[in-house]
């Protein structure tokens, strides 16, 4: 079925917007979700009856057309919009950029994956304004809410994620995992510069780095079984869950783009003895040993870029042509930290320090060097 038949099924005729500007903004992160686009946009009319609302997708160029379906459906309705993101990912940091594109002073976050109570929008709304609060959270987990929708694996990973998260923020909210929320904008705008927009869940990133405790409140929604497409919560998304924490634990001091650089680069450590010592290098002398030497090298610095590649710059994941680009930027940033680290221990040597001091000196200035020229050269951000 086409883009076209589907954008007939939504309705034939263009839908006008209501005069003036939308009172809420629905930002909704995208990835292959193309079936759920025409779906969503209906439950909204209904849900968001009587209210000025648009909704935007904010899709990290999904290879399935889900940004082409979205525009076809703006054409005619001028309440969607589309925002489509190339060489860019990551769930977070998408609902960022539809945040910031919208005028709103209110705006929900939710998934296209139908999962979320799209009932429970207006209550949600009606309640920001009723009592005046900053947030407003769709909680599985108190009375009336469900989690229906989720299989036993993920009911266990939300558990533990919730609990973690509490433990985190300090505050009491009973759903801190959840991706279905209503906020004020002043409220968002206050600590917008302080979000690390590390992995896929953007409450927890905007309760933080809120600058003061957030007045919220939660309503049940029930989590409803997913219709079309395939869950987004995998092993990786797991993994992001935990940068987030680790940036909000240790961010203040050093990105945790550049940890993660640094425990990739301990792991490499390791794998340079081992290829050393299966090369003979344990036993080996003279140009021998120098031929394990630089075997063992070349295979640490391939595992760190591979490593880095799939797990640090997942967001700037380099694929194709632009793959073997990197690697060969990534030797010679590495090959000039080599010589930058043996220059710094040397000269912190020769001014009396004891040998670990200046060793330890010179590993710090070449991790420094191979993060930010890596950071600059070889996963430079792709426009």
């Amino acid at each position: 079925m086409t883009a076209h038949s589907r954008t007939e099924e939504a309705g034939a005729a263009p839908v006008e917007p209501p005069a003036g500007a939308p009172d809420l903004t629905v930002v909704v992160p995208t990835f292959n979700e193309r079936d759920n686009i025409p779906i969503l946009i209906g439950r909204l009319e209904t849900a968001l009856h009587g209210l000025r609302w648009e909704v935007v997708f904010v899709d990290d160029d999904s290879p399935d057309g889900t940004a082409d379906v979205a525009r076809e459906l703006a054409r005619r309705d001028g309440r969607v919009r589309v925002i489509q993101r190339i060489g860019r990912r990551g769930l977070s940091s998408a609902c960022v950029e539809g945040i910031l594109s919208s005028a709103a002073p209110v705006f929900a976050v939710m998934d296209a994956d139908l999962q979320h109570d799209d009932t429970q929008l207006r209550p949600m709304v009606d309640r920001l304004a009723a009592d005046e609060l900053d947030i407003v959270v769709g909680s599985r987990y108190i009375a009336g809410g469900d989690t229906i929708g989720l299989s036993g694996r993920r009911k266990a990973i939300s558990r533990l994620g919730t609990t973690l998260a509490q433990r985190l923020l300090g505050a009491e909210l009973t759903d801190p995992m959840s991706g279905f929320f209503v906020m004020r904008r002043d409220a968002f705008n206050r600590s917008v510069r302080r979000l690390s927009q590390q992995g896929f869940k953007i409450l927890l990133d905007i309760f933080a780095s809120a600058e003061r405790p957030l007045r919220y409140a939660e309503i049940a929604c029930r989590f409803h079984p997913r219709v079309h497409g395939e869950s987004k919560l995998d092993t990786m998304a797991a993994w992001e869950f935990g940068l987030l924490v680790l940036d909000k634990l240790f961010g203040r001091w050093l990105p945790t783009r550049f940890l993660l650089f640094s425990l990739v680069g301990g792991t490499g450590v390791v794998i340079h003895l081992v290829v050393l010592w299966l090369l003979g290098g344990a036993e080996a002398g003279g140009e021998a040993f120098f031929r394990a030497q630089t075997g063992a090298v070349a295979a640490a610095m391939t595992w760190n870029f591979f490593v880095n590649n799939w797990i640090t710059y997942r967001d700037k994941r380099l694929r194709g042509w632009g793959l073997v680009r990197g690697l060969l930027s990534f030797y010679a940033i590495g090959a000039a930290g080599a010589v930058a680290n043996v220059g710094v221990a040397t000269l912190v040597a020769s001014n009396g320090s004891v040998w670990w001091l200046a060793g330890l000196a010179g590993a710090a200035i070449g991790a420094v060097w191979n993060f930010a020229a890596s950071n600059y050269i070889t996963w430079r951000a792709r426009i």
